[in-house]
């Protein structure tokens, strides 16, 4: 036997019969020839952990734009709490580790600059839409590896897609795995950085959270993931009483630091941007690299905008606008 087979008959006696065992993952779009050393599922995290997309995510904004100091989140850190979270998750329920870190590492892929208002700007200026969870999966099929993608896996292509609320359950529990996590991940660190900012303190949470999860970020995580863990069965799922203080905590955020103006001050300057940098790409296309120009001789002008757009950082978009926009100091050479 191989080592990859040897790891695989292990998860056969060790993981749970409700997991994803990598013998039987559905397979790629494209078929490749087995690696003896790891398993479909290592493999689809080894080429998401070594993609472009991925690096680029540590100079995109999570919640605080272009904010002062070193210890802020980007999306990069977002996605390794994330991941962290829901393999100790995926771990305590016997489920595939593996399978449970590439969906994590991959779910955010497709993300915009500038966060959530970098995507609310491409939807209303796509005719398509837009959705970063489509736009993670539409990265790891179509955009990578200069249009080949990554051919991975069906269920961590089905996790990506499923992770965000309103797109309906992942077909696997470790796919479900990863959408708790991702949002237990978010709220804790995001109450860490609105307080490492002035916008709040922890005294100021909802005394329910306190109380029920704890009076700091460790204690919360672990709450959660331990009621997880000892509620989920057939299906991952909380407490209703964890539940309830959840919801509380997310409606707290939204109010206290996802709509608070003095954090989201400049998004209004990065939705203008955005904008801006649209319609110029879609009056002269040809300011686009090639590989992006391809795209809109395929599948349209706009989605091939879109796709450009999205895979930028932060700061490329910012220099972008400021190649095209702003005028520059006139010399005599």
């Amino acid at each position: 036997m191989t080592i990859s087979e040897e790891i695989m008959a292990r998860e056969r006696q060790f993981l749970s019969p409700r997991a994803s065992f990598a013998d039987s993952t559905r397979g790629r779009e494209t078929p490749i020839e087995d690696c003896p050393l790891r398993t479909p599922y290592q493999r689809d995290r080894d080429r998401i952990l070594h993609c472009n997309s991925y690096r680029r995510l540590m100079h995109k904004t999570q919640v605080f734009l272009s904010p002062e100091g070193d210890h802020y989140r980007t999306r990069l850190t977002h996605t390794l709490e994330v991941s962290q979270i829901a393999r100790t998750i995926s771990r305590a329920l016997r489920l595939n580790e593996d399978l449970t870190e590439a969906i994590a590492l991959g779910h955010d892929l497709g993300h915009t600059p500038f966060g959530h208002a970098g995507e609310k700007v491409l939807n209303q200026l796509n005719p398509g839409g837009f959705c970063h969870s489509e736009q993670s999966v539409r990265v790891v099929e179509r955009l990578e590896r200069d249009g080949q993608g990554l051919n991975l896996c069906w269920e961590v292509r089905d996790g990506i897609r499923h992770h965000s609320t309103g797109k309906g359950d992942a077909a696997t529990l470790e796919g479900r795995v990863v959408r708790y996590a991702d949002k237990i991940a978010y709220m804790n660190h995001d109450v860490d950085d609105a307080v490492r900012a002035g916008l709040l303190t922890e005294g100021e949470l909802p005394w329910e959270v306190r109380y029920r999860l704890g009076r700091n970020k460790s204690q919360r995580i672990t709450s959660f993931i331990t009621d997880i863990v000892e509620n989920s069965a057939e299906d991952i799922c909380m407490s209703s009483e964890v539940r309830r203080c959840y919801d509380i905590f997310l409606a707290f955020m939204f109010d206290q630091v996802y709509t608070n103006p003095v954090a989201k001050g400049e998004e209004s300057k990065a939705r203008e941007m955005i904008r801006k940098l649209f319609e110029y790409f879609v009056q002269d296309p040809q300011k686009m690299p090639e590989e992006y120009r391809r795209i809109a001789r395929d599948e349209g002008l706009e989605r091939a905008v879109c796709d450009y757009i999205s895979g930028m950082s932060d700061r490329y978009c910012v220099a972008a606008f400021e190649d095209l926009f702003v005028p520059k100091a006139w010399s005599v050479l």
